[in-house]
């Protein structure tokens, strides 16, 4: 009787350990990772950029403003990367470099200038002349039209003179806050923060605010800084959005403030291949200006070339 038991509780137990294995290898027949290869599925994931955890006002604002010290050494020379000489010909750069680059803005505008030195000529200017001169821009009929705009605008309200209030430059035709800061701040010397494409990403990888809106982005960040260090901020985020931080694939092992940063990681991170995506002179390349300032030939770079001309490598 005894042996007929443990007979019974042995089967049992058998078809119980068969069962679990059936269980096992179906669970790992679904599992994706076990059908892959063995070398793929030993790849850990891909990981993602994290928030600084539990970040408190107190936090990010030092953190702000230490990833602004170190730009700041980075970046000594960091100025606004469109050659003007007088308020009127930053105002028409400025206005002239939307949906094209600094470098363009800067081997157009010299025969601009040349041609139409002051609003009154501009404003009695033919179309069809500055069309042909503005065409290297791309869209040269609408900013044509903008540019005899402004400085009709300026000629029938201000006298010729660009106005030196923010209420009174977003006023005038093809001038938003963005244009207007830049002018404020690089032409008056009061402060101001430009929001263009690379601010905008730079801040939110930084996670300095989620904000979209250029207006609230401008409000958000300005907040964290005092009013005094806006124009600089600017040029330095800009700076390092063009020539490390960028878009697509950003420089993140060459990066200066990569412990600072909360989105590290998000581009490449091996030092020797982050050293090949550096752009203008931290790459080796001629930068943005045809007459940039000494501070910037002394740190190495290199004015760009005229309208034409071969463009250089390293």
């Amino acid at each position: 009787m005894k042996k007929a038991v443990r007979k019974t509780v042995k089967k049992a137990a058998k078809k119980a350990a068969k069962k679990a294995t059936t269980a096992v290898k179906k669970n790992v027949s679904e599992d994706p990772a076990a059908k892959a290869p063995k070398s793929e599925a030993a790849k850990p994931p891909k990981s993602a950029a994290k928030p600084p955890r539990n970040e408190s006002r107190t936090a990010l604002v030092r953190r702000a403003r230490r990833i602004n010290r170190e730009l700041a050494e980075v970046y000594p020379y960091a100025h606004p990367e469109l050659d003007f000489e007088s308020p009127f010909q930053l105002i028409l750069a400025t206005v002239l470099s939307a949906q094209t680059t600094d470098l363009r803005v800067n081997q157009t505008t010299p025969a601009l200038f040349a041609k139409y030195p002051t609003p009154e000529d501009l404003a009695a200017a033919n179309p069809e002349e500055v069309e042909e001169i503005l065409r290297p821009t791309g869209f040269f009929r609408a900013k044509t039209k903008s540019v005899i705009g402004l400085s009709k605008a300026l000629v029938e309200e201000f006298d010729g003179e660009v106005p030196g209030r923010l209420e009174d430059l977003v006023k005038l035709p093809g001038v938003g806050r963005k244009t207007a800061f830049v002018v404020l701040g690089n032409a008056f010397g009061r402060p101001g923060i430009t929001v263009d494409t690379h601010f905008q990403r730079l801040v939110r990888r930084w996670q300095w605010t989620d904000e979209k809106d250029p207006d609230k982005i401008e409000a958000a960040v300005g907040a964290l800084f005092p009013k005094s260090e806006w124009t600089m901020l600017s040029h330095h985020v800009i700076f390092h959005g063009r020539r490390i931080c960028h878009a697509r694939k950003p420089a993140c092992g060459a990066c200066p403030i990569a412990p600072l940063c909360p989105a590290y990681g998000e581009g490449e991170t091996d030092p020797e291949k982050a050293k090949k995506l550096l752009k203008y002179e931290k790459g080796g390349f001629p930068g943005q200006r045809l007459k940039p300032p000494q501070a910037y030939l002394d740190a190495g770079g290199i004015p760009a070339p005229p309208l034409g001309a071969p463009q250089g490598t390293p």
